[in-house]
């Protein structure tokens, strides 16, 4: 991950937060995380690989609970990057083949991608790796003015129970 100083200034006296803007974006986020019905292992390397394309340090440091709990580990972190060559699930591959798609090359989405899917997921779990994806790129515009510098130094750990 990138340097820890912002780009730019805040100025002083302006909130970086809140409102009913940062309220509905905190709902829809709340929301798409009580979905359970993807593997966290999943759900984490999709987390992740989000992080790794936005280069947001916040989402970099944290590590998902339930998935550390289901052995993912930084070897298996370190496998996202490559994750086309690497020994990860088929699940896993099609996942985040997906995330890519979504982030990066749309047109990836093909027939093809939807059907490699619905060998490892339901329609509703593909919806809900597709709001995963959203929620973990809302916060590209504070990457982008680099204010998302996590409050510790290495890894912490992020659950939503």
């Amino acid at each position: 991950m990138s340097e820890l100083l912002p780009r730019i200034t805040i100025p002083s006296g302006l909130p970086m937060w809140g409102g009913d803007l940062d309220d509905a974006i905190n709902s829809f986020a709340a929301s798409v995380m009580r979905a359970t019905s993807i593997d966290p292992v999943i759900t984490e390397l999709v987390r992740l690989r989000c992080a790794q394309y936005h280069d947001c340090r916040l989402c970099g440091s944290l590590r998902l609970r339930e998935a550390r709990d289901e052995g993912v580990d930084e070897a298996i972190v370190a496998k996202i990057a490559r994750h086309e060559t690497s020994d990860l699930s088929g699940a896993a591959k099609a996942a985040l083949r997906l995330a890519d798609a979504m982030i990066i090359r749309p047109s990836l989405a093909d027939a093809g991608l939807r059907a490699e899917l619905r060998e490892y997921f339901t329609e509703s779990q593909i919806a809900e790796i597709c709001l995963d994806v959203v929620k973990w790129s809302q916060q590209k515009y504070l990457v982008a003015l680099r204010v998302e510098t996590p409050p510790w130094k290495g890894l912490g750990t992020l659950s939503f129970d």
